[in-house]
Formats: C-alpha cells, structure tokens, sequence
C-alpha cells in the first residue's frame, strides 16, 4: 500500500486547495484553506504549484501513518508536530520514510496547519477543485473531513529528492501570531447603512474572537455596532473577509466557506493579506481595525504576489 493512512482524525482535518473559483453564481461555496498565504509557501516549498491540494489541520491534529517514502513541509500553525516522537520544525521541507508516524500535539500558535506534500494529495477534483466545501459535501475526500480508516494518495512529485532537501522560509518573512492584531480594511459597500457611533465603535474598539466561529466566518464579539435603520439589505455577493454586521451589531467575518450570498450590511473588508490572521485566530484573541485606501490595500496584495512569485521562480514550483 502507499500513500498516507489516517489512524486518527483530529478536531477538523479536511483536503483543501487555492479554493472553487467561478461558481458562486451558481449557489457553490469557494472554500479552499483557510490560510492561502500557508498553503501556497508549503506547496512551493515541495515544489508543487501554489495552489495545488494540501491537508488543513486545525486544532487537534490527525495521527497519520506514512506507506510511502515523502517530501512535506508544515506551515501556518504550531501544533507541536512530531515524526516518530521526534519534534519536527515549520516552514521548511522534511523528509518521512514509510512506515513513520506523524503526529500532533498541543497548539502553540495559530489555529490552523497546512501539510503539503511533494506531488499534492491525489483526490478528484470537482468543478475545477479539490477543496473540501463541507456544507456541500464536495469535493475533497469524499466530500468529508478525513477519518479513522481514510487512505490518501500522493500524486506524483514535481522534482528530485536533490532539489528539494534543504528548503525553508527564512525566519524574518514567517507571519507571527499573535492573541491581539490589527487588520486593516477598505470600506464596505454598506458603510452608509451605520451611524457616525456605530462607525467609531468599530475602528476604535476592539473585539473577541467567539467561539462560534468556524470555516464559515469568524464571530466577534464586543460593544455593539449600531445601524441608522435596519441590518438586512437585499442579499448579494459576499467577498471573502467581508465583515457582516446582523441586528445584534456584533460583526462576522467571511472566511474560505462563506455562503455565496448575504443579506446584511457590510461595514468593511478584511484586506486578503491579513486574513490568514483571521484564520489563525483562537477563541479569546482580539482584533481591532484600521481603515485603509483602495489604493493601499492593492499594493500591500501585490506585494505578496511579487514575493510569492520570486519564491516559486526560487522553489520551481509553478502550474
């Protein structure tokens, strides 16, 4: 047999890729990993192309017994990995032989880990895709999170052994998580729809990361975000990072498994380059925000981009 055998399945471990782009039109979630800035540096740094199918762990992490020889890197969250009881760093390449057992243990820092394989994890793709969308369940493995049973297939690797050993992140470009952070927003398409107070309240205080919240949205909780009239508008399309504010004045915001519509007001949007600090956000953790133009939010996006790209030209990896 080869491939990755699940002997224990942990809090939430699901297939995800770059996410199901083009059909939110159609009623179909994007999904994909919660955290694209980990899941793309762990991809090229085994060489596969960016957005290519990785396994996200979140919390309480899988037992994973390997059957085949592989290249993968650990990035996103700390969640204390070890390979054989042997503590394992992140954010660089590792080499497992078959028959090695990978496990997890307390978390550290951040909520969310991606393990990317050398050759991605072979499952269907489905309209494009082969992210887990769970309230659909499509796509992924078997439209499911990952099981006491489950066997994945490893695709085939993109590179030789020798191309791959040795492969990190440098330390000073590593995101740091952090229980308080700011994010920063661009207006949202109902900021009218909110008192001057309700406004202030937003960008002055700061909010707690409730437990209700999952690959949907990420619930906040705190002093209460007041409307000028009513919180419902007639729904329409809802970007990722989007910030929901219902009746109750509490936000929500849209994360990878987000409905494809909404029908209440949105005060701002999360800047795509701070969401992973969404993603890894605990329960408890606080975030305040911080109003930035359209124009800056592009270039903070393309800064990412230009480094993503200088990292794939470095790493090989590529479509």
């Amino acid at each position: 047999m080869t491939g990755v055998v699940v002997k224990k399945a942990g809090m939430l471990t699901t297939v995800q890729d770059g996410g199901r782009t083009g059909y939110q039109a159609f009623g179909m979630g994007v999904s994909g990993a919660m955290d694209p800035f980990a899941l793309q540096v762990g991809n090229l740094l085994v060489g596969n192309p960016r957005e290519e199918a990785a396994v996200e762990i979140t919390l309480s992490g899988p037992e994973l017994e390997w059957r085949q020889d592989a290249w993968i890197a650990l990035t996103g969250a700390d969640l204390s990995p070890t390979l054989d009881g042997i503590p394992l760093p992140l954010w660089k390449t590792l080499r497992v032989k078959a028959g090695q057992m990978l496990r997890f243990g307390k978390p550290r820092r951040g909520v969310r880990c991606i393990l990317a394989v050398a050759g991605g994890i072979d499952v269907k793709a489905v309209m494009g895709s082969k992210s887990t969308y769970l309230k659909g369940r499509v796509g992924g493995f078997q439209g499911r999170p990952l099981k006491k049973g489950d066997v994945l297939n490893i695709g085939r690797p993109r590179l030789p052994d020798h191309q791959l050993s040795g492969r990190a992140l440098a330390r000073r470009e590593q995101p740091v998580y952090r229980k308080e952070a700011c994010l920063r927003t661009v207006e949202g398409p109902q900021l009218q729809a909110f008192t001057d107070e309700g406004i202030r309240c937003f960008y002055e205080e700061s909010y707690q990361v409730s437990p209700q919240s999952d690959r949907m949205g990420c619930r906040l909780q705190g002093p209460s975000i007041q409307h000028r009239k009513s919180a419902d508008i007639i729904s329409d399309a809802t970007p990722p990072g989007a910030v929901q504010v219902p009746a109750d004045g509490q936000p929500i915001i849209l994360m990878a498994d987000r409905q494809t519509t909404g029908g209440y007001t949105k005060i701002a949007t999360i800047l795509s380059v701070d969401l992973p600090l969404v993603a890894q956000a605990a329960p408890g953790h606080r975030f305040t925000f911080k109003r930035v133009t359209v124009a800056e939010a592009q270039q903070l996006a393309i800064e990412q981009e230009r480094f993503l790209r200088m990292l794939e030209m470095h790493n090989g990896g590529g479509h």
